[in-house]
């Protein structure tokens, strides 16, 4: 399918909005150090400048909203925008509480290939749930005439980017760093657990709530 991206365009993610936690520092910390150009996701700001300051490295890369994608980032026409809003809540916004499980370090390539993201993947808990919610847009996407989701989601959030494939180099330095104490620890258990809390959808510059369980 072929988009034109003219300025009738805006682009469309739907996602679980996800802080991250100091859990992982550590972790991103041993991996950044043997892996050079790794910056701080949705920001161009180098690890390695920061990495020799933990209260630095957890309030910059780690200090900041995370996200689950539902759904590909795809251009969406002014004119659909309403519809799909009002349907992705339509479908989406029911929704009860229940405990994510980041516990597995992955790591994930753009389609393009011109960035790797070292990640914490949802391999447990939540992975039913999430799974039924990106069915659910999956449905929304398919009756606005734009690409689904791919054929098995694997949820994430990605928390570090570097630039070009370098996902040869960041696997055999994740798969490494598993094997130390911390990375066997978090490979039994988890690295943290979070609790669901909503699902926002965002559209060009503008975010709308999609459903938003209260606080407890």
């Amino acid at each position: 399918m072929l988009y034109m991206f003219t300025s009738q365009n805006n682009f469309l993610v739907v996602f679980i909005p996800q802080p991250a936690r100091k859990e992982a520092s550590q972790f991103i910390k041993k991996v950044s150090s043997s892996v050079p150009g790794l910056h701080v996701i949705d920001a161009d700001i180098p690890l390695e400048n920061i990495l020799n300051d933990d209260q630095k490295l957890e309030h910059i890369a780690l200090g900041r909203e995370f996200h689950i994608s539902l759904g590909r980032t795809v251009p969406i026409r002014v004119h659909q925008i309403d519809s799909m809003v009002t349907m992705l809540r339509q479908k989406l916004q029911i929704q009860k509480r229940y405990w994510i499980d980041f516990n597995k370090w992955e790591v994930f390539v753009n389609d393009d290939h011109t960035r790797a993201f070292l990640s914490l993947e949802v391999t447990t808990g939540g992975l039913p749930e999430i799974t039924k919610q990106i069915q659910a847009v999956n449905e929304a996407y398919r009756l606005h005439n734009l690409p689904e989701f791919y054929k098995d989601p694997r949820p994430h959030i990605s928390l570090t980017w570097a630039s070009g494939d370098t996902s040869d180099l960041l696997r055999r330095v994740v798969e490494e760093a598993k094997k130390h104490p911390e990375g066997r620890n978090s490979l039994q258990k988890r690295v943290f657990t979070a609790k669901f809390s909503g699902i926002e959808c965002k559209i060009g510059s503008k975010t709308y709530k999609i459903c938003k369980l209260p606080d407890d």
